[in-house]
């Protein structure tokens, strides 16, 4: 059973930081692409970043460019999202995905096709 959970969310001031974990287990995903979204509050979900994990290629969304970072850890089979100078239009429900064997990076949820359950970022003023 493939499984991909978040973890590590939670409330920080305007201008702090926060480390998103995605543990993955029920398959390898060696050859996918993996991504990072957000959804807010009456908001549609937004992809954030991905990462390609054999490569370990990356890409953003120019509104976290410079701030966020992701990276991969083989060993422990998991996915971060590093979050600095975090601001209150961060805050969101954040979702992992990991793509199909073979996939490339894309920017729209429906490439993906494994989701995890969410946690929440709540950034204040």
């Amino acid at each position: 059973q493939v499984q991909l959970v978040e973890s590590g969310g939670g409330l920080v001031q305007a201008g702090g930081s926060l480390r998103l974990s995605c543990a993955t287990s029920g398959r390898t995903f060696s050859r996918s692409a993996m991504g990072w979204f957000r959804q807010a509050p009456g908001k549609e979900r937004e992809f954030v970043g991905g990462l390609h994990w054999s490569s370990s290629s990356t890409n953003y969304a120019d509104s976290v460019k410079g701030r966020f970072t992701i990276s991969r850890d083989n060993a422990k089979n998991t996915m971060y999202l590093q979050m600095i100078g975090l601001k209150p239009e961060d805050t969101a429900v954040y979702y992992c995905a990991a793509g199909p064997p073979g996939s490339s990076l894309r920017q729209y949820s429906s490439a993906y096709n494994y989701w995890g359950q969410g946690t929440q970022v709540t950034v204040s003023s």
